[in-house]
Parts: C-alpha cells; structure tokens; sequence
C-alpha cells in the first residue's frame, strides 16, 4: 500500500519546473503546481489503486487533497474515479466534502468527474447536490451542473431519467439570471452536450430563456444543433 509521502515523493520526482511556472499563470493558482501532465497524473493515480480496499483509497485520496498541491488534489480525484465502487458511501461523502473548497475549473473538473459517477450510481445524491444550486460559493453551484453532465448525454431516456433531466434544466434555468461568466459556462456547457443527444430540448430551453443568457453563452450552447 502506497503512502501519502511516497504518493507526493512520486509526483515531486516528475516535477517539471518550466511547465509549473507557466500553468500556475494559467490557472492562476493560489497553491503550488508541479507541472504533471493529468495524463501522467491520471497512470499514477490507476496504478496506485491497485489492490487498495475502497477504504484505503479514501484514505489516501483524503490525504493527498489535504497536502493542498494542484497535481495532490488532482490526484485524489483520479483515485476515485470509478464507474463502479462498492460500497461508495464514504467516496460520495469525501468528494461532496471537497466541492465548498473548490476554487478553479482544472481541479473542480476532474473532481465533478469523479461525483459524477457516484451520481449515476446513486441518483438520489441529485437532492444533496441540489442544495449547492442555492449556494453562495459560485463553484458549488457550478458543480451541481458539472456533476450532472451524464444526464444531458443519455438517449432513449427511461421516464425516470426523464424526470432527472428536466430537474437539472429547472436548476440551469435558475442560474441564467446570474452572470457569472463561469456559471453561464456551465449552462452553455450542459446544454452543448445535451444537444447531441435531444436537440429540441436545447432548442426549447434556449426559446425560453436565451435571450436573458449572455450572448456567448447562448452562441456556445446552440453550437451543435443542427441546422
């Protein structure tokens, strides 16, 4: 069983100094990077888990967010990301604890992934997650559509998927008022996948609520739709 110390050892002995420099200016990032490509990060995190009982990734995946590192958290993330995880009560429990200390789109994109697939495998987390959609923390709100993503691209829905995507719309249509460039990214962003999959539903939201949407954001989601 690997370490924190030797799960941070592993990270730092691949530091790339340059590339560091010029992601944390991108990211603008308050905490120390590394300069780890995700694809490497992401070889690392899989090989880590090898043979980990659930509860030893949760473990190590706790620690390692707490270590408060870019490549650390996200790490810790790729540690769960798993479509099936049995029992997953405590990885739901850890990465939902994760999401008020998200501070920018690169970690909260690969941890929203990881709860994202709770979320399938657990669909009625949608009542927690809903509660963020309320949050004053921007980056709460920004995950509960992140998180729900896996909604917007099913076909030939079953009724009670159905249900769960028109619940998702209904938040997405409550954060149009708000101009937040990063939330009105996640609306375009959800309704972008949503219409590869049901193109009258983008069309039918953006009827409805496109013009109060910024224009970006309007031009981003219809940039699918079939003409």
């Amino acid at each position: 069983m690997i370490t924190p110390e030797a799960a941070l050892a592993a990270l730092r002995a691949e530091a790339d100094p340059v590339r560091a420099v010029q992601e944390a200016a991108y990211l603008k990032s308050p905490r120390e990077v590394l300069g780890l490509r995700v694809p490497r990060i992401t070889e690392l995190a899989t090989g880590w888990r090898e043979g980990l009982a659930v509860e030893e990734r949760v473990a190590l995946a706790d620690a390692l967010w707490r270590m408060d590192i870019h490549e650390t958290r996200v790490a810790a993330a790729k540690l769960l990301v798993q479509a099936r995880i049995r029992p997953d009560e405590g990885v739901w429990t850890l990465i939902a604890s994760w999401v008020p200390e998200f501070d920018g789109w690169a970690i909260a994109d690969q941890a929203s992934d990881a709860g994202a697939r709770r979320l399938v495998a657990d669909p009625s987390r949608l009542d927690e997650v809903e509660g963020w959609t309320v949050s004053p923390h921007m980056w709460s709100r920004r995950a509960a559509l992140v998180m729900t993503l896996p909604w917007a691209r099913l076909n030939n829905l079953r009724p009670e998927d159905a249900a769960r995507r028109a619940r998702i719309l209904g938040w997405a249509a409550g954060y149009v008022p708000d101009r937040d460039w990063f939330i009105q990214k996640a609306v375009a962003w959800w309704l972008r996948d949503l219409s590869k999959h049901d193109p009258q539903a983008t069309r039918d939201f953006l009827a409805a609520h496109g013009e109060r949407m910024k224009p970006f954001a309007r031009k981003e989601a219809a940039r699918h739709l079939p003409a």
